[in-house]
Parts: structure tokens; sequence; C-alpha cells
């Protein structure tokens, strides 16, 4: 299963002044805009930790999931959350032959925490062998910072600030999440099954 992300997020949606007022940075100064580029940079980093940790996508933004087979045969539970439209769903063969569902095989079910796909009748058309489906979708709280949750968006700005505050430490390994990020995240993370069909 792959996912790729098709379209970022925009420049404009980031919070940077934001984050220049929670560091407590001077601003009135001529150099004001020349640590914008860096500063957006924490923030891209710290939402993409905290989305690649909660399974939820941030910035509203259009997604392109590729899979072989169908967890279960009548649902399938897409990779994030949440999301607010299926664009298409395409089956491909293994010579690259193209073929798109129609949209009454199959409807599409909201869900905050775990959306799927279901089938309008017995079980979703079959995945030729050798071959993939292709789900076009777009994700995320919405298009702009102030659509996201405030505990989220809180989230973010502790990390992408961890981030700064740490940003000439050279020392080997990964550090976890700082322990007020995680505590803002918990509710958000996802139990994910295995052996039983679900993920």
């Amino acid at each position: 299963m792959m996912l790729i992300e098709e379209t970022t997020v925009p420049q404009g949606a980031l919070p940077v002044a934001d984050f220049k007022e929670h560091l407590r940075l001077g601003t009135g100064f001529s150099g004001d805009a020349l640590q914008d580029g860096v500063l957006e940079s924490y923030l891209r980093a710290a939402m993409a930790a905290i989305e690649a940790r909660t399974g939820k996508i941030l910035i509203e933004r259009e997604f392109t999931w590729t899979l072989t087979f169908w967890r279960e045969r009548d649902r399938q539970v897409l990779p994030v959350a949440p999301i607010s439209a299926i664009s298409g769903i395409t089956l491909v063969d293994a010579a690259g032959g193209q073929t798109a569902l129609p949209n009454d095989a199959w409807h599409f079910e909201h869900d905050m925490a775990r959306p799927s796909i279901r089938a309008a009748g017995a079980h979703l058309p079959a995945i030729p062998a050798g071959g993939f489906a292709r789900l076009g979708f777009l994700a995320g709280f919405g298009p702009d910072w102030t659509d996201l949750p405030a505990d989220l968006a809180q989230a973010v700005r502790l990390l992408a600030a961890h981030y700064y505050e740490y940003r000439h430490d050279s020392a080997p390994g990964a550090r976890g999440l700082p322990y007020s990020v995680n505590a803002l995240l918990e509710r958000y993370r996802s139990v994910r099954l295995t052996g039983g069909g679900r993920a």
C-alpha cells in the first residue's frame, strides 16, 4: 500500500506570524522576515510528525492511495482522516489497463476516526490479479490554519518550538515527542488492530 501526497500545504496556510508570537521573537526590525523560511520549515516538520503519529491530516490537501487487495470484501478503511471527498476509484490491471469504478458500485462513509468506502452490493469489485486499486481523495480538517481543532494547533506550535529550540542539537539518536505534545495528541491516536482484517 502506498499513500502519495499530491498537493502540499500552501505557504499562506502556515501560521508563521502566530508562531513568531508563540516564540516571543522580536518584531519591528528591518530583518523580521529573514527567519520566516526557517520557521516555516519547523512548522512543516511538526505537522508531518503529528500527522504520522495520529493518522490525521491537518491542512486540507489531495492524496492518492494504491493498494493490491481489500482488507474486507465489502468495506475498506482508508489510511488517514478526516476525509471530505473521494475523487474516484480506479482498478488497474497487470498490463496497465484502467477501469474507473462507477459511483453506484460503492459509497463513502464519513467518519472522523475511520472513514471508509463500502460496497453498494455484497462486495467491492475485485482488484485484478497483479494489479491494484487507486483511490483519490481530499483529506484534512480544512484549507486554513483556523480549521484545526485548538488542541492540534497547539500541539503543532509546541512541537515546532521544540524543534526550533533544539535546532543546533547534533546528538545522535531520535528523541521522542515532548510529553506536552503527546498529551495533546492522545485522543487522536487510532488503535490499529492486526489479524482481524481492520487497520
